[in-house]
């Protein structure tokens, strides 16, 4: 596979530049059409425009592109007030910025996330300010010297979240007791020199590694043979093979893990024994709500010498003395403050995809916890263990909030495990070799990722089968009508903008997809109107009563169902219509209680009375186990495959004795089948980066963002 072209940091000003520089170091503002600052900002984005056109930008490209916007309105604001230049230069040099604006514009249409670096606001990294001084010396200007920067002080608690701060009575009488955290006196290791890679931008090549794929090799770290008597499972208890080797390799001094076994694999079980034996306490646990009760099970089930404790709200009921600490991303923002003080000696994350987007305070809270973590633990090496079986979404570089809380890297670069290892390859990115080489170190830094084919042989299988249903009754008729309206929304905005400049400066496929982007920006769960998201609710809601009926025909025929709907009134019809046919149900949702929640889990399994279970997709979809069903009806359609098979894996686990089968209601003619497509596609983005299958290569739209784009052209095709 040919690899994508890199550039060294110091080389990255465009052809000729040094050139153009040298001969204009005395230019005044008043340049020539091929000397100064504006030729080289030309030349720059027709580079960032090239890598744009070739796929998905790299953090290289990202930063020449930030760094030429920022600079175009500097010139921008310059020529216009400029009293040195007449009217006709004025207007040749706003013409040819213009121009620069309209490259940029087309480049953000076609990798959308660029977007967010125009902001006023967009943090500019230090790369970026090397970059901009770089380009203004080539260009002649005078670039004064940069003042040091002021030392980093540490901020655990945001002012935004300072009012918000909670200490539990029991912390208190905790921190009395004990009130200074043990001295590290671990000797410090001297850093290893940076030589052959010192001046390479490293983390766009490292994440295109992953979304290269290995030829068939998956991603995970070479493990230890197992012990062959299981003496960390307590009595009664035995880990699987599998289990058991990653608990061998925390034993052998391993710290750091990206734990991504297929759902259903036991990472729990995994992760609380691997405390135990990393003697990791005290232990702290970050978990969506759903599942902080199980946790608790899990910590007694497989440590009974630990005592667990569950964060609550506020934490009054809080037990300080604890050896694990439970809590849920959702209140963990006010109980940052005496968290960072308590010396836990270890992390755990659970579904740790929920932390990718680094610009949410829920990320913000994990990566300052878990780098307090790291400083406090003596020798630094904390356990620190992100569990998620769908670990990528839509984007490789869905791994970067990861590999920082692991600390394998850091804003900007690898951090110096990773970089050494990187180092012993010999290689550079613009060696061949590099991308498999710099794969290995990567995942040698402890990634794990097993399938239920290989470890749980035993496992039935699993299938998904789709059951298109017609929708020919008034809501039906609506649904249809909506789409019609939404294509015809955009069709207007997509005519207007082919009529202007950008008609003539962009190609189709980038109108298209500019103008679905700024329909999605503007549309939201919340919001009224016709929009991409009130419209799947609707198709949602059309669907409830037959996706409903089917589950109780399966319930008559085969026993227990589990029920998956989005939206809460798709559940309560179908409660309502379960309850009329006689059967018996238990619901899963989101402003339960978790106590109450795990009753309802609990009836499910147990109670041979209790036929169905009516789940939130979201609230039920991870980390919960109801393996007394083999029958799973989505109701409605996820947003990702990585969500659907999170929903599946509910039932096709550890445990399971029986094939499993998803029915997947879908809405025929409409664009419900189309999402279920497109869900579909992006199937093959954890295959290539985790599992070395040579799935396609995934573009990294959402789905949402596709739906609307088959929406805009299907208006186009038939106006």
């Amino acid at each position: 596979m040919a690899q994508p072209e890199i550039k060294k940091i110091d080389l990255e000003l465009p052809q000729a530049a040094q050139k153009s520089g040298q001969q204009s170091r005395k230019a005044s503002s008043k340049q020539p059409n091929n000397e100064g600052l504006i030729p080289l900002l030309a030349r720059a984005v027709r580079e960032v425009e090239a890598s744009a056109q070739r796929g998905k930008t790299t953090p290289l490209n990202r930063t020449k592109f930030q760094v030429i916007a920022l600079l175009m309105r500097d010139e921008r604001s310059r020529a216009k007030t400029d009293p040195e230049l007449s009217d006709a230069d004025r207007a040749e040099t706003l013409k040819r910025l213009d121009g620069i604006a309209s490259i940029l514009a087309k480049t953000a249409a076609r990798d959308t996330s660029l977007i967010t670096l125009l902001e006023p606001d967009a943090p500019v990294n230090e790369a970026a300010r090397k970059f901009r001084r770089k380009l203004l010396e080539t260009a002649g200007h005078d670039v004064p010297e940069e003042e040091p920067m002021a030392p980093v002080v540490e901020v655990i608690v945001p002012p935004e979240l300072a009012e918000r701060q909670v200490v539990p009575p029991t912390v208190i009488a905790r921190q009395r007791s004990n009130p200074f955290l043990a001295p590290d006196l671990t000797p410090v290791a001297p850093p290893r020199p940076v030589v052959r890679l010192s001046n390479w931008e490293l983390l766009g090549p490292l994440f295109k590694s992953f979304e290269q794929g290995a030829g068939g090799k998956a991603a995970s770290m070479s493990l230890p043979e197992a012990a062959p008597i299981d003496r960390f499972a307590p009595k009664d208890q035995e880990l699987m093979p599998h289990q058991a080797r990653f608990v061998e390799s925390v034993k052998r001094g391993h710290r750091s893990f990206l734990l991504a076994d297929e759902p259903g694999l036991g990472k729990t079980a995994q992760s609380v024994i691997a405390a135990s034996v990393a003697d990791a306490y005290p232990l702290l646990v970050v978990v969506p709500n759903v599942v902080k009760m199980n946790w608790a099970r899990e910590v007694q089930r497989w440590t009974p010498q630990r005592r667990p404790t569950v964060i609550q709200g506020d934490g009054e009921n809080l037990d300080a003395f604890a050896d694990v600490f439970i809590v849920n991303y959702e209140i963990l923002d006010r109980h940052l403050s005496w968290i960072s003080k308590m010396g836990f000696r270890g992390m755990v994350v659970d579904e740790a995809h929920m932390i990718k987007n680094l610009q949410s305070q829920r990320s913000k809270n994990v990566l300052t916890i878990a780098n307090r973590i790291r400083k406090d633990t003596p020798g630094g090496r904390p356990l620190l263990i992100a569990l998620t079986g769908t670990p990528l979404i839509n984007d490789v570089d869905d791994f970067r909030a990861i590999w920082r809380f692991l600390g394998w890297t850091d804003e900007t670069k690898p951090t110096a495990q990773l970089m050494d290892r990187l180092e012993d390859t010999g290689l550079t990115p613009a060696d061949p070799g590099f991308y498999a080489a710099a794969r290995e170190s990567v995942i040698d830094m402890g990634i794990v990722r097993r399938k239920k084919i290989d470890v749980a042989a035993d496992l039935p299988d699993k299938r998904v089968v789709d059951l298109p249903v017609e929708l020919d009754d008034d809501l039906g008729r609506s649904i249809r009508e909506a789409e019609e309206e939404l294509g015809r929304k955009m069709l207007a905005r997509y005519n207007r903008a082919l009529a202007g400049r950008l008609g003539a400066e962009m190609s189709t496929d980038a109108l298209i997809r500019m103008v679905a982007h700024q329909e999605l920006e503007e549309s939201g769960p919340a919001k009224t109107g016709t929009n991409v998201f009130t419209m799947v609710r609707k198709i949602g809601q059309a669907k409830a009563g037959l996706a409903a009926d089917y589950a109780a025909q399966l319930a008559r025929s085969v026993g227990k169902v589990v029920f998956f709907a989005k939206h809460i009134d798709v559940m309560d019809t179908a409660e309502n219509l379960l309850a009329e046919r006689g059967l018996r149900t238990v619901s899963i949702r989101g402003d339960q209680t978790s106590e109450l929640r795990q009753s309802q889990i609990d009836a499910f399994n147990n109670d041979p009375d209790v036929s169905v279970v009516v789940c939130s997709l979201t609230a039920a979809g991870v980390g919960v186990n109801l393996q007394a069903s083999s029958n799973v009806v989505l109701a409605e359609l996820s947003w990702t495959d990585a969500e659907q098979t999170q929903a599946i894996d509910r039932v096709h686990r550890i445990g399971q004795e029986e094939p499993v089968t998803a029915w997947r209601i879908v809405a025929a003619n409409t664009v419900d089948s189309k999402i279920a497509e497109l869900i579909d596609g992006k199937a093959g983005l954890a295959a290539r980066a985790l599992d070395g299958n040579d799935a396609a290569i995934n573009d990294g739209d959402s789905v949402q963002l596709e739906a609307l784009i088959h929406l805009l052209k299907r208006a186009i095709a038939s106006s």
